[in-house]
This record gives C-alpha cells, structure tokens and sequence, in this order.
C-alpha cells in the first residue's frame, strides 16, 4: 500500500469511488501503550488521523517480517510527538491517505519502555488468515530493539499543528512559542474579530519579512469561522510571525508568536518585548495570501483582491460567481453535457471571481509586437478552439464534482483544484482572444459540444488528453513564432508549465505517475485538432489551414500487458486491411518510432513510457510533421507504463 502526504499538496490527495472514510486513531490514550483502533479496514481515499496522547509516542510503517523496523524505501513517519497530558490529545496530528488495500503494518518507535515489543501496534487491511493482525502483533513481541527513520522527520503523510488565533476575543495565538519539526504543516485557525498571520524578522517585529508569508487580513464574526491559513515549516531555522491589525495595535499589545525559537539569547520573551516596543502602525504586505495556504469552509482562495477577506460576505466559502449569460443561439437546445453556464463567450470580460479561482489573471503587459505572422494567427487559433472546449470541460466536471452527482467522491483539494484549471483554462482563452483583438482579427464563433461528463472516468479521460494536446500545440507554437513573433514565445511558454501541472493532477488522480517521461509528447497541429473534433458537436467557423473534417477515429480494441507494461495493441478504425499501415508512436519530444501493423495489431516500442500517442499512417517512416500527410486514423492516447 502506498500513502500520500495530506491536503496542503493538492494532487497528493487520490480519489476513491465512493465517499471517503475518515478514521481517527487515538495514540497511548490514558497512558495505554496501544493505537486504537487496533485493527483498520480502509479503502482508497480513506484518511487515517493519529492524534498522540501523554509520552512520547511516533507512527511508523514496518514490514509483517519485521514489525519494529521501518519499511525499507517506503515508510511513512509521523515524528515523534510529546505531550503532557494521558486524556487530552496534541494538537499536533499526523494524517495518512489510502491508496489501495494492500496490508500495512504499523508501530511505534519508542524505545524507552520498548512499545512496540510491548504491543503498541496496528495494522490497515491485515488478512483474516495467514499474515494477522495477532500473528504480526506476537511477531513484535519478539522483534529487537525498534528503530526509527534517522533523520527523525516526518514523511509520507500530513503532520500538522493546529493554532488558534485570537481565542475567545484574546489578542494571542494559541500556542505562540512552537517547537516542531521540519515539514509539519502549521494551521492558524481564525476566530472572531480581524486578524492576520503575517512573518517577520526578529529585529522588527511588526513590520512584514520581505518574501515572507502573510494570510492577509481575515475578519469574521463566527465561532469557528471556517477560515484557516496553513504555512509549511521548512527547517529548524526560528521563525517569526505578528498580527498587523492596527486597529487597537495588535503586534504592539503582545499579538505575536515564534516556531523553533531559542531557549537563550532571541527567544519569544525578546520578540514579544521588541514588538511591544515597537512603532505603529504595523503594516502588511498589499496582495495576499503569500507563502501560505488560505482556505475558508474547505475551499481554497487562490487570490484576494488585495489583502483582505470578509469570511461573512462569502457563500459556502467562495466568492458568488457571476450570473450566468444570457442564453444565445449557440447555446440553446444543448444537450446535457454541453452547457456554458460557467464560461463567458469568446471576447466577454472575465469576472474578477474567475482571477481568484485561477490564481491570477491575464498578463498586464503583452509586449506587443508590431504585427501578427499567418502562422501565429493560426495556433492562435487552434489555442482558442481548444481552450474554449477544456473550459467548457473544466467548468462542468467542476459543478458535478462540487456540487452535483459526484459531490463527495473526491476530497476537497481535488475539487478545488479541478476549479482552479477551469479558471485557468479561462484566463488562458481570454489571454488569446485578447492577442486576436489586439491586431484586430476577428474572434472564432461559439462552437456547441457533446462533452462526456456520464462518468468521473470519462470526465478525467477527456481532461488528460485535452491538456496534452494543448500542451502539444503550444509546444508547437512556441517554436514556429520565435522569429517573427517573439514577444509570443513567453506567453505561450508559461502557459505549458500550467497546463502540465494539470496532466500531472489528472494523472494522479488515474492513479498515474505524475511525470512518467522527461518531455512531453507533442502531436503535429493538425492531428491535434482533428482530436478535439470528437467533442464538437457543430462550430461556425473553419480555422485555414486544418483539415476539411476530422481523421478517422482511432480505438484501442485491447491491451497486450507484460510485468506492468503494455506490449501490443489491437487497433480498430474505418481503412484497415488496405495494404501494409504502421503504427507511428508519438512518445516525449524527441521519439518517434514506426511498428508494423499485423492481424489489426501493433507492437510497442519498449523504450516508451507514460502517455504515448499512436497513429496510424500508409508509410513506415518519416518525420513528425509528416505524419499529417499519411495518417489513415487516429490519433490515439495509450498508456505503456511507469519506469
């Protein structure tokens, strides 16, 4: 069984076909030397939660072979975690996400008093015969002395602290002198009132750290608000953190706190008499949040405009988003599956809401070039057709995921996630119509989709091989306007690091690596367009230079597999047995490989991996932009294997 960390990474989390079970484990509650529960049946996407109890007590992950050492490779680790009290938990916490059934043995380290020989263990999915919970348990009765990973950081899951701030209407953090370990995840709570968590330097307490993080000003009247800014700890270096309210002063009347302190010299007791004595007003970066994680009700808020958040004036823990448009002719009549509630038409300005969600907006400085080259206007073009279809995608997986059929099935970072790439792929499309416009080219027409939104599968398929080929035609684009159109090469080159950021969430959440190659694969223009087709019902307007109607489709019929690996194909598509084909194989930039096609079936190469496009084509050799001249059907999206 693999685990990944916890919710601060949004594609660490997987999903589950069914709403997740999140199961708390109590850690040496009223001084018993035990996890309960003992015993745990979990699925993928279960969350598991240690929270750890007087002494001083870890989780680690062993093997049934040797129950007190870790797991070589592999295992996770909470760090070890002291606290005071037998019936009162830490409010440190240590999280582990399922992410299939296999069995997992779990320990603790703790060797002064030998608890895991003494019987503090646990296993996930243990079998009812053979390799036991008992028979692991009875093995570490007899196991030497335990160890634990050396360097004594937590891995392979989410430790994290929680802190409130301003308690009871108090102008305190709780707790403000923190001692913890590198990589725990810190969770500042808002209360009532207006606050912020903003870093500082030691030597001046109330004034913002250049590069440092900041919430921004957070003001709520309820009690819990839902709102919390989560920071990462990164080393053992100290840390300094104040409330910039100015309203009553806050950092002056002792509102600050410290992580990883000194015990002489700069400790908390200096910072706080320093911030005292500090001069107001305090003051806060403009834009926030920064260097953190802001989340209010379960949503994360990419970008505020500028530095403060009324918690109250949100609905569900978002900003309202804008009504819909009025229906227009390419719209009405759409079947299900191919609405435009959430997407504005080609050339429509933006909502600021959408910016929020995106993580920003459009560039504010193009550095026009003088003119426009044909064959720029082209893959602008095509990045217009296909942003429009991933937006429309994006936006409606992303109201079945959040709030229609599929609601649940995925945790929440997921869905927000899933709402930031429609909102970029949005921002993506108005910054290309706003290129066409600048140099007054007329706008592509409303296209109608058939988009395949039946199942969470289809929805993530479509979403994968839409962002790979739009990565293909950026790609694309990049090289052939860098002489006469250079002023677009930083543009289209940024938008591809984004749109790879989504393969690799798509791909985790298939239960993918989520970068199995060194490049990505990149399809000719025209092979990349005629793909898309298949989710146009009907568009206005041609784009010169593609071809008059699609290739003929492409199906993989089966898989041939051999150690985890695909290692032939059967191929179904209209021309077959018309002469000798090749399957062409389209792997990371750089590869492209010709198999012979026999009996409606392909040989892999062997040395491709992840996500290949195949294509099938009249001759057995040639060059990538060749194969637009041979194609007989296709493209196709394959995955051979992880390496």
């Amino acid at each position: 069984m693999r685990f990944s960390p916890g919710s601060l990474i949004p594609f660490s989390l997987l999903a589950s076909t069914a709403a997740a079970t999140h199961f708390q484990v109590t850690v040496g509650k009223d001084s018993q030397l035990r996890f309960v529960p003992e015993q745990i049946d979990a699925v993928p996407g279960d969350t598991i939660t240690y929270n750890f109890f007087a002494r001083n007590h870890a989780v680690v992950q062993s093997s049934f072979d040797k129950p007190c050492q870790p797991q070589a490779g592999s295992a996770f680790f909470s760090g070890f975690t002291p606290t005071a009290s037998p019936d009162v938990a830490s409010r440190t916490t240590f999280t582990i996400t399922v992410n299939d059934t296999k069995p997992v043995w779990v320990y603790c380290p703790q060797t002064n008093g030998n608890h895991c020989q003494s019987g503090m263990v646990q296993s996930i999915n243990a079998p009812k015969q053979g390799n036991t919970f008992d028979a692991f348990k009875a093995l570490a009765a007899k196991a030497p002395t335990s160890q634990s990973p050396a360097d004594g950081l937590p891995v392979g899951g989410e430790r994290k602290l929680t802190v409130d701030v301003g308690p009871n209407g108090a102008l305190v953090y709780s707790s403000n002198n923190i001692t913890e370990l590198p990589r725990t995840v810190v969770e500042f709570l808002f209360n009532p009132r207006n606050h912020t968590v903003t870093q500082s330097s030691f030597e001046k307490p109330c004034q913002p750290l250049d590069g440092g993080f900041s919430s921004g000003f957070i003001a709520t009247t309820a009690s819990p608000s839902g709102a919390s800014f989560k920071i990462v700890i990164p080393d053992t270096k100290p840390i300094w953190f104040y409330c910039g309210q100015v309203n009553g002063n806050h950092c002056q009347s002792g509102m600050v706190g410290s992580i990883n302190a000194p015990l002489a010299g700069n400790t908390l007791d200096a910072f706080t008499a320093l911030a005292k004595a500090a001069p107001p007003p305090s003051r806060i970066p403009a834009q926030a949040p920064l260097g953190g994680t802001l989340i209010v009700n379960g949503n994360v808020i990419q970008k505020l405009n500028g530095n403060a958040l009324n918690v109250d004036a949100l609905v569900n823990g978002t900003p309202p988003p804008p009504p819909p448009p009025a229906p227009t002719s390419s719209a009405a009549g759409k079947p299900p599956g191919a609405s435009q509630t959430f997407v504005p038409p080609p050339g429509a300005t933006i909502p600021p809401s959408y910016n929020g969600m995106a993580g920003g907006g459009k560039p504010g400085n193009y550095g026009w070039g003088k003119d426009l080259s044909d064959v720029a206007l082209q893959y602008l073009y095509i990045e217009q057709f296909i942003e429009d279809i991933l937006a429309n995608l994006l936006f409606s997986g992303y109201d079945k995921i959040s709030s229609g059929s599929w609601s649940g099935i995925y945790p929440k970072t997921i869905t927000d996630t899933v709402g930031s790439m429609a909102a970029q792929a949005l921002i993506h499309r108005e910054s290309t119509t706003d290129c066409l416009q600048h140099f007054g080219k007329p706008l592509l027409g409303e296209c109608k989709y058939n988009l395949p939104l039946n199942s969470a599968d289809d929805f993530l398929h479509a979403a994968l091989v839409l962002n790979m080929i739009d990565i293909s035609v950026l790609i694309g684009a990049t090289a052939a306007v860098a002489e006469k159109d250079a002023w677009l090469v930083p543009l289209l080159a940024t938008e591809i690091g984004a749109k790879s950021r989504m393969t690799a969430v798509v791909n985790l959440m298939q239960n993918h690596m989520a970068a199995a190659a060194p490049r990505e694969p990149v399809l000719p223009p025209a092979l990349a367009w005629s793909y898309a087709q298949r989710y146009v019902s009907s568009c206005p307007d041609p784009i010169k230079g593609m071809p008059a109607a699609a290739y003929p489709a492409l199906k993989i019929a089966s898989k041939q597999e051999s150690a985890g690996r695909t290692t032939s194909v059967a191929l179904q598509y209209d021309g077959a047995n018309k002469g000798q084909q090749w399957a062409a194989w389209v792997g990371p930039w750089g590869d492209l490989a010709f198999t012979p096609i026999n009996g409606g079936s392909a040989t892999v190469p062997s040395d491709l991996y992840g996500h290949v496009w195949v294509v099938v084509v009249s001759k057995g050799e040639g060059k990538l932009a060749d194969l637009p001249s041979v194609v007989v059907a296709g493209p196709e999206l394959v995955w051979v294997s992880s390496p």
